[in-house]
C-alpha cells in the first residue's frame, strides 16, 4: 500500500511510523521547512533551542507509543518534571504549593499551605480520580466508538450507581473542585492545570480535565531533551529507518479521488498517486484541500459551518534570561522543574475567559510559566536560561477591529510583568524575547484561529462528536481511503499521538480487508 501523509505534526508522523513499520510505502508532505508542526523546536535566539508550540509532554507518556515505536533508539529521552506543578506563596505569606510526583510530599506541601483537611482531601481525590483518569487515557487509545468507550470504562468503581458516576464525569471542573476542597488557591491551581486543555473549568464536562492531575502522581509531565521537537525528530528518524520519506517545504494544494485511490497535488507541481491518504492538517484545512480536489461542495460547506474553532485560546512569550524566576519562599529545585501556576484565585481565570469571549484582552493575564532549561541545560547557553510564558485567554479577533500587531509587544510586557509580580526582579533578567500572538500561531503553524487545540475542546466536540459526529471515526463520508488525524480528532489537542496510531490502525485494517475480502453470503 502506498500512503501519502499530509502534514508532519506529531500525530501524522506517528501514523506514518506505524504504517512504514508494517512494510507500507509512506511519504510525508509538509508545507513548512520545519518538521513537526506545533511539536517542533528552533533556534530563536543565539544558542537557545526554543519550542514553537508545545513544551511539556503529558499524555503521550501514558499511551505506550514511545515504547511501541522504540523512539529511545532514535534519540528521544525524557526527563521527569518533578515537581510537576508549583504555585507561588500568596500575598498573606502562606507557603507555596508544590506538586511532587510523590503523593506524600505533595500532601505535606498542601498541609503546610492550606491545612490538613485539604491535604487529606487531596489524597482521597488522587485515590478516586487516578483510576478514573487511567480509564480516560484508555478511552483515548482507540477510535471513539460506543463499544470502545464502554470497554474503556467498564468495571470502574460505581458504588453509588452509574448515574452518580456519569454525573461526576459530566460536571464542571469548578463543581468538582468545590466538592473536594476548601482552599481557593489550591482550587485555582488545579483549575489552571485543567484549563490547559482549553475550556474554562466552568464548562460542563471539564471535571476529567481537573481529575487528570491525579495521574501525574503515576507519571508526571516529561521534558524531551533538546526541546519539544525532539519527539518529532525521533519519529522522523524512525520513519526513515523503515523506508519512509519526508518532504519539507512543499505544500499540498489538493486531494482528489483518482479511480480506486487518490491523487495528491503539491505547490511544486508534483502529483502523487496513493492508495490511502492520512490527513494530519487542521480539519478545516483538509476540507479546503478536498474542495480544491472537486469534493462535494455542499457537504464541505455544511461541515465547515458546524465545526467550531472558537475565539482563540492564548498566546506565548518566549524569553531568554540571565536567571530563573526567584519566587518568594521557594528554591529553584521546587519551582523551576515543572508547570508554574501563576494564579491565586479562579476569578482571575473567569475574567480572562469572559474578556476573550467578548473579543477583549484579559484585564490581567493568566500565565503558566515553564523554565525547562532548569531540567535540560542543553537548550540554553551556559549561564543563561529560557522560559515559555503561556497566557490564556487571548482572542484571535479583537472586538475593536484592531490588528494584533498593535498589541503584541505591549501584551508581551504585561505577561512579563505578571511573572514579575510573583518573582520580583524577573523582568530585569530578560535578555531577549519572542512574542507569539494568536495570529502568529496561525501564520507559523497553521493553527486556524490561533487555537492550539484546532477546534474547541468543549463537551459537544469531544469523543463521539469530535469534530462532528459524522467525522468522529477519523473518516470522511464519501472519501474511502482518506483518514483524519491530529488535534481536530479524538482525543483532541495536546501531545498524545493516539489519534495518529488510531488512523494507522484504521488504514491497516481496511488494507487487510481489501486484500482478504470476506466472501459474500448468497
Amino acid at each position: 500500500m502506498h500512503v501519502v501523509v499530509v502534514g508532519s505534526g506529531h500525530n501524522a508522523l506517528v501514523a506514518a511510523c506505524y504504517l512504514a513499520r508494517d512494510g507500507h510505502r509512506v511519504e510525508v508532505l509538509e508545507r513548512d521547512e520545519v518538521l513537526g508542526g506545533a511539536v517542533s523546536t528552533v533556534e530563536r535566539f543565539p544558542g537557545h533551542l526554543v519550542d514553537r508550540g508545545s513544551s511539556a509532554h503529558i499524555m503521550i507518556r501514558h499511551t505506550g507509543i514511545v515504547e511501541e515505536l522504540e523512539l529511545e533508539r532514535f534519540g528521544l529521552r525524557y526527563i521527569d518534571c518533578d515537581p510537576w506543578g508549583f504555585t507561588p506563596a500568596d500575598a498573606e505569606g502562606r507557603a507555596p504549593l508544590v506538586f511532587h510526583r510523590d503523593l506524600d510530599a505533595t500532601c505535606a506541601s498542601i498541609a503546610e499551605a492550606c491545612g490538613t483537611a485539604d491535604a487529606e482531601a487531596y489524597r482521597r481525590f488522587v485515590a478516586v480520580w487516578g483510576p478514573r483518569s487511567a480509564r480516560v487515557m484508555r478511552a483515548f487509545g482507540g477510535a471513539p466508538g460506543p463499544g470502545h468507550l464502554l470497554r474503556s470504562f467498564w468495571g470502574l468503581d460505581a458504588a453509588d450507581g452509574g448515574s452518580a458516576l456519569s454525573r461526576e464525569f459530566l460536571q464542571s471542573g469548578d463543581a468538582l473542585l468545590d466538592a473536594w476542597f476548601r482552599d481557593e488557591r489550591l482550587k485555582a491551581s488545579l483549575a489552571w492545570f485543567g484549563a490547559q486543555s482549553g475550556p474554562p473549568m466552568s464548562e460542563p464536562g471539564t471535571a476529567p480535565m481537573v481529575g487528570f492531575a491525579a495521574l501525574m502522581h503515576t507519571l508526571p509531565p516529561g521534558r524531551a531533551v533538546g526541546g519539544s521537537g525532539a519527539l518529532s525528530a525521533a519519529l522522523v528518524a524512525r520513519l526513515r529507518a523503515d523506508g519512509g520519506t519526508v518532504t519539507a517545504g512543499d505544500a499540498v494544494t489538493s486531494i482528489a479521488r483518482a479511480g480506486e485511490g487518490w491523487l495528491v497535488r503539491t505547490a511544486s507541481g508534483r502529483g502523487l498517486r496513493a492508495d490511502a491518504v492520512i490527513a494530519g492538517a487542521h480539519v478545516l484545512t483538509t476540507l479546503d484541500l478536498l474542495r480544491a480536489g472537486g469534493f462535494d461542495g455542499a457537504a464541505l460547506d455544511d461541515w465547515q459551518r458546524r465545526i467550531r474553532v472558537g475565539p482563540g485560546i492564548g498566546m506565548v512569550v518566549r524569553v531568554a534570561t540571565s536567571a530563573l524566576p526567584g519566587y518568594h519562599g521557594a528554591s529553584a529545585k521546587e519551582s523551576a522543574r515543572g508547570l508554574q501556576f501563576l494564579v491565586s484565585d479562579r476569578a482571575q481565570l473567569r475574567r480572562a475567559h469572559g474578556a476573550a469571549l467578548a473579543g477583549d484582552l484579559p484585564p490581567r493575564p493568566v500565565v503558566l510559566a515553564m523554565s525547562f532549561s532548569a531540567l535540560d541545560p542543553s537548550i540554553a547557553p551556559p549561564g543563561e536560561h529560557q522560559l515559555s510564558l503561556w497566557a490564556q485567554w487571548h482572542p484571535y479577533r479583537l472586538a475593536d477591529g484592531s490588528d494584533w500587531a498593535e498589541h503584541a509587544e505591549r501584551e508581551g510586557d504585561r505577561i512579563i510583568a505578571e511573572v514579575e509580580s510573583y518573582a520580583p526582579g524577573f523582568a530585569s533578567s530578560v535578555r531577549q524575547r519572542f512574542v507569539q500572538t494568536p495570529v502568529d500561531l496561525e501564520r507559523e503553524m497553521g493553527l486556524r484561529g490561533g487555537n492550539v487545540m484546532h477546534v474547541e475542546m468543549s463537551l459537544d466536540q469531544m469523543m463521539l462528536w469530535r469534530p462532528l459526529p459524522e467525522l468522529s471515526g477519523q473518516r470522511v463520508p464519501g472519501a474511502p481511503g482518506l483518514y483524519l488525524t491530529g488535534a481536530s480528532t479524538h482525543p483532541g489537542g495536546g501531545v498524545a499521538g493516539a489519534s495518529g496510531r488510531t488512523a494507522a490502525r484504521l488504514a491497516l485494517r481496511d488494507a487487510r480487508r481489501r486484500r482478504f475480502p470476506f466472501p459474500r453470503r448468497r
